[in-house]
């Protein structure tokens, strides 16, 4: 059961099942949940059958709450203005919910991240990793709380375990809950038989985890979603935000927007959508639907307070995002990848807009019954656009910045009519940190301070939607 413990990070098994996992002190691991402590290199297919394992013994870990914020309390939804309002941020470790958790914390927020650490396991299963060292999540948590003095509860656990994500939700009773916590990568979802499924399963059962855990647990509690623009695809009328109203054989009504999903992945955010619109209509919960654009950026006011806070910055053809894959790719002189004709174009945003949006959705929240939807980008870029804007940005460095076209991995339209709205968030309050030259420079120089960690055989794309397999692959010493 998930109960209050000191901030040692001993562990409380919430299964009832004789777990296999070791407890955290004895490993150092940053995936110590998934992998045991000795030196010989485990197999990767080993890693994919741990990865299934963790549905069925998920821990709770978390640390002491001691309130030690001086800001002013932000108010929860019961309207008590003197009670800091409770967020559950799940997936709380990974990029954007990492950036999140602090930033809701450092703005007087109560926070706990919820997550099962999976996503270190994916590099380790793969053979990747980020640019950056990324520090365990527990030392993250400690840093944070000597240079802030802030607390950060952490539970470590599968929300796809209902009794986990039941015992998560009536010990810290959130106010709001802030839902990061899906396998996030469309090339991941296409990499064969066995990750299609992961990826499904895991976004749509989780997701309906925490949907039944808010009527069950918190049913005034606010459901902040992170959907994406893919579940849109690319149609060649503008793109509203969620809804459109269409007039058909004389009749006139307002109906969901329609989804063109482009790979597994983005099918699961497309169901997760259904289902949460469903049950606001059904059961009267209030939720926020926040279709993100490609997120670009490393740093936010609170990562960059220390080296242990820093975020992962992932470039490979897998997890990386298009204007950050370009920015490493120029740092150390590989040529930069376009994908086919390069005309493909999405909506863009600062991972420091991922932030301050959530912000604005948590602040305003949905009402009992509703399922809002915004579309959270703040510019819209091709694929051409941004190689040509690095490029720029590089030789301003003295970088010798290439571009080469390769085939495209992807099924998609390479040239298409793209105009998305995006003005709900402004309407809230959203200052987009729109992308300048002084942020290519600030990212340019990153990647290079950090290009020695870069392995270049993982730039080109190795994943196919044409030619996904069936069997596990796993990586090749």
């Amino acid at each position: 059961m998930a109960q209050l413990l000191s901030s040692s990070y001993s562990l409380t098994i919430c299964s009832r099942n004789k777990p296999y996992l070791k407890p955290f002190k004895q490993c150092s691991t940053p995936f110590s949940i998934a992998v045991s402590c000795n030196n010989s290199k485990p197999s990767s297919r080993g890693f994919f059958l741990q990865e299934q394992k963790l549905r069925k013994h998920s821990l709770s870990v978390h640390a002491a709450a001691v309130s030690t914020s001086q800001e002013t309390p932000v108010q929860t939804s019961s309207g008590n203005p003197f009670k800091p309002q409770r967020v559950m941020v799940i997936g709380g470790d990974g990029y954007c919910g990492w950036a999140t958790a602090l930033h809701l914390s450092n703005k007087g927020y109560e926070v706990a991240i919820v997550d099962s650490l999976v996503r270190r396991l994916f590099d380790h299963q793969l053979g990747l990793e980020s640019l950056t060292p990324i520090s365990s999540i527990q030392n993250r948590l400690h840093c944070w709380k000597s240079l802030t003095g802030k607390n950060i509860e952490l539970y470590i656990g599968d929300i796809c375990d209902f009794e986990f994500l039941s015992e998560t939700f009536k010990t810290f009773e959130p106010d709001a809950v802030v839902h990061f916590g899906e396998q996030r990568s469309a090339p991941y979802s296409m990499i064969d038989r066995s990750r299609a499924v992961y990826t499904q399963q895991n976004n749509v059962v989780g997701t309906l985890n925490v949907l039944f855990a808010i009527k069950e647990f918190r049913e005034q509690c606010h459901l902040v979603k992170l959907g994406t623009m893919g579940e849109y695809g690319t149609p060649n009328i503008d793109i509203e935000e969620g809804y459109i109203t269409i007039t058909h054989n004389g009749r006139t009504d307002t109906l969901p927007y329609p989804k063109q999903a482009s790979s597994f992945y983005h099918l699961s955010k497309v169901h997760d959508s259904h289902n949460i619109a469903f049950t606001c209509k059904a059961w009267g919960i209030r939720a926020t639907d926040l279709n993100q654009g490609v997120v670009y950026g490393v740093r936010t006011d609170e990562t960059a307070l220390h080296e242990e806070l820093y975020n992962r910055f992932d470039y490979d053809g897998i997890f990386g995002t298009a204007l950050n894959r370009f920015c490493v790719q120029a740092a150390v002189g590989h040529p930069l990848t376009v994908y086919g004709k390069g005309g493909q174009t999405r909506g863009f945003l600062d991972i420091r807009d991922t932030v301050q949006c959530v912000e604005l959705a948590i602040a305003n929240p949905a009402k009992p019954g509703e399922f809002r939807v915004f579309n959270q980008f703040t510019e819209q870029f091709s694929v051409n656009q941004l190689a040509e804007l690095v490029t720029k940005a590089g030789e301003k460095l003295g970088l010798d910045v290439k571009t080469i076209h390769v085939p495209n991995p992807r099924v998609e339209a390479e040239e298409h009519y793209y105009n998305c709205k995006n003005t709900k968030l402004v309407d809230l309050g959203l200052k987009p940190h729109f992308l300048s030259d002084s942020l290519l420079d600030s990212l340019l120089n990153f990647a290079v301070q950090y290009k020695d960690r870069v392995d270049t055989k993982q730039i080109m794309p190795s994943v196919s939607w044409k030619k996904i397999g069936v069997k596990t692959k796993t990586v090749t010493a």
